[in-house]
């Protein structure tokens, strides 16, 4: 079974390095280049929320009149 696949120019790049250093096939190449994809992104941070007092207490259940109140802040404190 024949499958074909059209690779982007840096990814060709990067697959015919590796097989030229490693001296293996084409696929094992690519092959090689996804499983390093995939274990970085098991790598990645996890996500974590900042949060910064502006010292307005507001009711959030009106989200139309809360995002207002916070447009009005922002414009104060813009000059």
């Amino acid at each position: 079974m024949r499958t074909t696949v059209r690779l982007d120019p840096e990814v060709a790049a990067a697959a015919e390095q590796l097989r030229r250093e490693r001296h293996i096939g084409l696929g094992e190449a690519v092959n090689e280049l996804a499983r390093a994809g995939l274990a970085r992104r098991e790598e990645t941070a996890q996500f974590r929320q900042r949060t910064a007092s502006v010292g307005l207490k507001m009711d959030v259940t009106n989200i139309a009149e809360t995002l207002e109140l916070l447009d009005q802040y922002d414009a104060e404190h813009a000059r």
